[in-house]
């Protein structure tokens, strides 16, 4: 029987809240997935200025050697942890109001004005409400809608 998502990802935060903390790392995201036959770990950390691959290396390390403590994964799986990447998802508010002033790509659990996506510059996040500039127009979407939000690149 395998190891319920929720409760890997439960798992992951406690086990890397502080060290990821006490380094200047910030947890992004865990993800639990299996892709064809094989299940995989992935721990996406950021910390201000970007990361690298020796960041990569030494969490990977330290969380290794946690797990072989006290693996909470029955199956056997692939570790892997890297950068969000430059199109960085927006999973909580604290990371919306962080984007402020970059361009992000939201969609939205209904439609808002007829749109369920909106790409374009973060102007603000107020009142549990962000406002996104795309081209000539501004919309406004609450945070209760969003699905999903992630930074973007516009060319």
């Amino acid at each position: 029987m395998s190891t319920p998502k929720s409760k890997i990802k439960q798992t992951v935060e406690q086990m890397l809240g502080s060290y990821l903390e006490d380094n200047g790392f910030e947890l992004v995201d865990v993800e639990y997935v299996k892709e064809g036959s094989n299940w995989f770990l992935r721990i996406f950390v950021d910390k201000e200025g970007g990361i690298d691959i020796d960041d990569c290396g030494a969490i990977s390390e330290y969380f290794s050697s946690k797990l072989d403590e006290n693996d909470p994964i029955s199956e056997a799986y692939f570790l892997e942890v890297s950068s969000p990447g430059a199109e960085r998802p927006l999973k909580k508010a604290a990371d919306v109001a962080k984007a402020v002033g970059k361009d992000v790509y939201v969609t939205v659990y209904e439609p808002i004005q007829g749109l369920k996506e909106f790409e374009g510059r973060l102007l603000s996040f107020e009142n549990e409400e962000l406002l996104i500039s795309a081209g000539k127009k501004e919309h406004v979407v609450p945070y209760a809608k969003v699905a999903s939000a992630r930074l973007a690149i516009i060319f």
